[in-house]
């Protein structure tokens, strides 16, 4: 099998698989063993994403307008 023909098909796989975890993971309910969480905040015009698997929780934050906090 030629490598370009086994990256393609390991690329569509990860994507196959990246794609079912994130619906299965927005689709679940909050107190699930694994779930996404994706909160708009119009104000700051920024997305929280909180993603919990088992034990782990991880969250992100990013908004399109800087921090003005003065130093």
């Amino acid at each position: 099998m030629p490598l370009r023909k086994r990256a393609s098909r390991l690329l569509a796989a990860t994507f196959i698989v990246c794609t079912a975890l994130v619906s299965v993971g927005l689709t679940a309910p909050a107190d699930g063993p694994f779930s996404i969480t994706i909160r708009p905040i119009l104000v700051r015009l920024a997305i929280d994403i909180d993603v919990k698997f088992g034990l782990y929780h991880f969250h992100t934050c990013w908004s399109a307008l800087q921090d003005t906090a003065g130093s």
